[in-house]
């Protein structure tokens, strides 16, 4: 990974500074790259520095000094390697089929669960299993779909690119295939629990009172509740999405957990729920633009989101996301359409206007 350039004001406890804007040897530190855990520490590399490199991938956020949160022992990628085994051109039959699908088992889940609280737990397996082995072929198609679909107002109709932007991170973070289906499967029915709030907190402007918004977060109560009486899904998955609104701080709910009390599949989907409300259009987002909204995300890294995890998500949604307008030097119009994992800023681009 590379090093990322950060302002002296922005260093915080537990980041690994690689380098500073001038030599070692004209600062008093003895050692080439530590993590500062006292604000002595700091105080000398403001004296010194305007900038520092740290790298992200040894960051260790202890809980040294006030507001600094221990960050999780676990190891936040995997060991799994994914090769990409089709085109985008060739996968995207496929991944349209699965989209379908899964589009069309999270209108039967809206239907069933507005009436009872009944999940068909096969049906919502088999949609999960071919999101993620279209991924696994290949993240671009699954991801240009799921850009570029309508959005409706249904209560659920954000779970499907949730489901699949959580699999594409999890095969970015190379975490093994069976770690895959759960996260998207946890894209899919975290929210369920939406479903049992009155309609109007949902596909209205959102929460707009105190207790307004302690109803809406009730939600997650229901989510759980539901998932737990549902025969047939992982034993896991209750407990996982009671996660997706917890905050590394401790700042979230329900439970207002902080740190490694935050399993690593809940820091996905916190993240990714967080990008998602950033960029989904209204009533369900702000409508940000990717970019927009990676800023937001890196501005809470050690706060809101695990930091190293944040760096990790900004690097797979990439300069250019998949399925974003770009203008070519040449004056011509685009859809990025598959990442270049060696060229970042040379994503593959189709044409759809000329200069």
């Amino acid at each position: 990974m590379e090093l990322r350039e950060i302002p002296i004001e922005e260093l915080q406890y537990g980041m690994y500074v690689s380098k500073l804007d001038r030599p070692w040897t004209d600062t008093p530190f003895m050692f080439q790259g530590f993590v500062p855990k006292t604000e002595k520490q700091l105080d000398v590399l403001r004296k010194y520095c305007k900038k520092v490199f740290v790298d992200p991938e040894k960051e260790d956020v202890t809980e040294v000094g006030k507001g600094a949160v221990r960050a999780p022992a676990i190891p936040i990628r995997g060991t799994t390697v994914y090769k990409e085994v089709a085109s985008v051109e060739a996968e995207l039959p496929r991944a349209q089929t699965a989209f379908a699908r899964s589009t069309t088992v999270v209108k039967e889940i809206s239907r069933t669960v507005q009436v009872g609280n009944t999940i068909d737990s096969t049906r919502t397996k088999e949609a999960t299993t071919q999101i993620t082995e279209s991924v696994i072929r290949n993240p671009d198609a699954m991801s240009l779909l799921s850009r570029l679909q309508e959005k409706s107002r249904e209560t659920l109709s954000r779970a499907v690119e949730i489901s699949v932007m959580m699999t594409v991170f999890g095969r970015f973070l190379q975490l093994p295939q069976d770690r895959l289906e759960i996260l998207g499967m946890l894209g899919l029915l975290q929210d369920v629990g939406k479903l049992k709030l009155p309609s109007e907190l949902i596909t209205g402007a959102g929460p707009k009172n105190p207790t307004e918004v302690e109803l809406f977060r009730t939600h997650v109560a229901h989510s759980v509740a539901i998932l737990s009486g549902t025969l047939g899904v992982p034993a896991e998955l209750p407990g996982l999405a009671s996660l997706h609104h917890e905050r590394f701080d401790g700042s979230g709910y329900p439970r207002g957990l902080r740190g490694d009390a935050i399993a690593l599949m809940g820091m996905i989907a916190g993240i990714v729920d967080g990008y998602d409300s950033l960029t989904a259009p209204p009533p369900h987002g702000e409508h940000m633009s990717p970019s927009a909204a990676l800023s937001v995300l890196n501005r809470s890294r050690g706060t809101m989101f695990h930091p190293a995890l944040v760096d990790q998500f900004i690097q797979c949604i990439g300069v250019f996301p998949v399925g974003s307008v770009v203008e070519m030097n040449s004056g011509e119009i685009g859809v990025v359409i598959a990442q270049n994992s060696l060229r970042r800023l040379q994503p593959r681009v189709m044409v759809v206007r000329d200069a």
